[in-house]
């Protein structure tokens, strides 16, 4: 399915870039976990890696002032569909996810309406979590974008609704713990009942 592309993107500075990952360093720090940051032009997509007990992720850290991160805009034309001019935007989130290994997770920062003498939001989530969220963005507003909070208007019935990322996602001790120190995994014969991947997930 082909959608329109969104209008012309905020495009995110660097020093913005390193002021977030930055804080999210430091946040992470008096959460008591051992943080190592990438430096350099050949460093890996994410900016930094936390551990701890001896887990650790793999941190990407994107930041934002304007409410939303556009985190596959830059797979759009690799997903443009061979026999038409307009990309086809879940292929380029598919994409965009097929790019991440295990134990990775996104810090998404919003400065927003923030002051000078507050913190910004910060979120914490997989990419699954963020490609399934993406989706339905598509679905409602045609936009590979991810929003902090949105209004749609189903088409079926004329609601308007409205939307926010997942409170469960909010960076604090418990939300760090459950990504760092996921559940113990199922047996044998449960992973045969229900295996799970992530396009399952993204798919669900």
């Amino acid at each position: 399915m082909l959608f329109d592309v969104a209008a012309s993107a905020k495009p995110q500075s660097w020093p913005m870039t390193v002021g977030a990952a930055g804080i999210a360093a430091a946040q992470f720090a008096r959460c008591g976990f051992d943080v190592m940051m990438q430096a350099g032009p050949d460093k890996p997509w994410y900016e930094m890696v936390v551990t701890k007990g001896g887990n650790l992720l793999k941190v990407g850290v994107k930041a934002s002032e304007d409410g939303c991160w556009r985190l596959a805009e830059l797979y759009l034309l690799r997903a443009a569909h061979a026999n038409a001019r307009k990309p086809d935007i879940p292929h380029a989130i598919r994409m965009w996810l097929d790019t991440h290994g295990e134990r990775t997770v996104y810090c998404l920062v919003q400065f927003e309406g923030v002051s000078l003498n507050q913190l910004p939001r910060i979120y914490l989530a997989t990419p699954v979590d963020i490609a399934r969220r993406m989706r339905e963005i598509v679905d409602r507003k045609g936009q590979p974008v991810l929003y902090e909070q949105y209004d749609w208007t189903s088409p079926e019935t004329g609601f308007t609704a409205f939307e926010t990322l997942p409170s469960s996602w909010q960076f604090s001790m418990e939300r760090i713990h459950e990504l760092l120190f996921p559940q113990p995994a199922l047996g044998t014969a449960a992973r045969v009942m229900a295996p799970f991947t992530q396009e399952a997930a993204l798919t669900a």
